[in-house]
This record gives C-alpha cells, structure tokens and sequence, in this order.
C-alpha cells in the first residue's frame, strides 16, 4: 500500500513537471513566432537583362506609388550579377521623377567588391546579389502619387556582360 502511494505521488509530479515544460516551450515558441512577424512595407522591382548583356540603351524603369509623405524611406539599388563580371564596381546613372515633376538623376559608383576579399552581398555558385543603400540618410518624399524611375549603367563596355538583374527597393522605416 506504501509503495503503490509512492508510486502514485512520484508518477504525479513527474507528469507535473512534464506538462509544465511542456508548457513553457509551447509558450517560448508562441512568442518567438509571434515577435519574428515583421511586417515591413517595402517595394522592390527588379528587371532582368536580356541575355545578360545589359545595353546603355535598356534602361530599367519602373514605377511606384507614395502614400504616406511623413515616413521615411531606405531606397536601394539592387543589382545580380554573375561571378564571371569584370570589374569591381558598375557605374549607374539613376533618375527619378516626382509626381508632375522632370526627372533627376544621379551618376552612381556602386561597389560590387574588392581583390582582397571579394564579391559584396549574397552569393550562391556563381551568382551574386547585392543591395546597397543609394541615399546616406533616409528619404522623405514631398508629395504623394506615382513616382517613376529609371537606371541605366554608365560604363565603357557596351553591352555590359554578366550583369543578370537591376532593380531598386524602398524600405519604409517604423
């Protein structure tokens, strides 16, 4: 009779202390899922190059819409590229047009790498992407409507070979 009470009382307290992790890693999970949920409000277009020889004269060119003038905005070049591309930066020429507005642009040096360490940003075989921020400070657009963009690149080889994608990004910031 003792041991059957011992048994029972030590069976009781294990299934107590099994429910009660169990219960803390359930309650772990829920909140690391629930804090990893991030919405981010972004907009991201990238256009491939036809036979990955992108001509001066294909510029990539898209539009997007501002809603919110009290934001501000990350705005991103983001560009892939094969491991077989020559050099170790690409010179873009990247405009933009406000709502009723002319275009203006902006002669960019992007680096895209460097001997010592090499290729920036993601890799995967033998392609690469990098992102890399156009703007120092975060941006503030003026007016709200339909913006429009447009990127070609400003380099002596024309075709520029191995150069798979070009497109931009916008990050709104919380």
């Amino acid at each position: 009779m003792y041991y059957s009470k011992v048994t029972k009382a030590a069976s009781m307290r294990i299934i107590k202390e099994i429910l009660s992790v169990k219960q803390a890693v359930i309650f772990l999970c829920a909140i690391f899922l629930f804090s990893s949920c991030r919405n981010i409000d972004l907009f991201e277009k990238n256009t491939p190059i036809p036979g990955y020889n992108w001509k001066t004269a294909y510029p990539v060119t898209g539009n997007f819409t501002i809603t919110d003038t009290v934001s501000a905005y990350h705005i991103y070049i983001v560009l892939r590229h094969t491991d077989a591309y020559n050099y170790n930066n690409i010179w873009l020429n990247a405009g933009l047009q406000a709502p009723g507005d002319t275009l203006v642009s902006q002669n960019i040096n992007l680096s895209l790498g460097n001997d010592a360490t090499g290729w920036e940003g993601v890799g995967m075989n033998d392609i690469w992407e990098v992102r890399k921020r156009v703007t120092a400070v975060p941006t503030r657009f003026k007016m709200t409507g339909e913006y429009r963009f447009n990127i070609t690149h400003i380099m002596r080889d024309d075709p520029l070979p191995h150069i798979m994608s070009v497109g931009l990004r916008l990050e709104k910031l919380p």
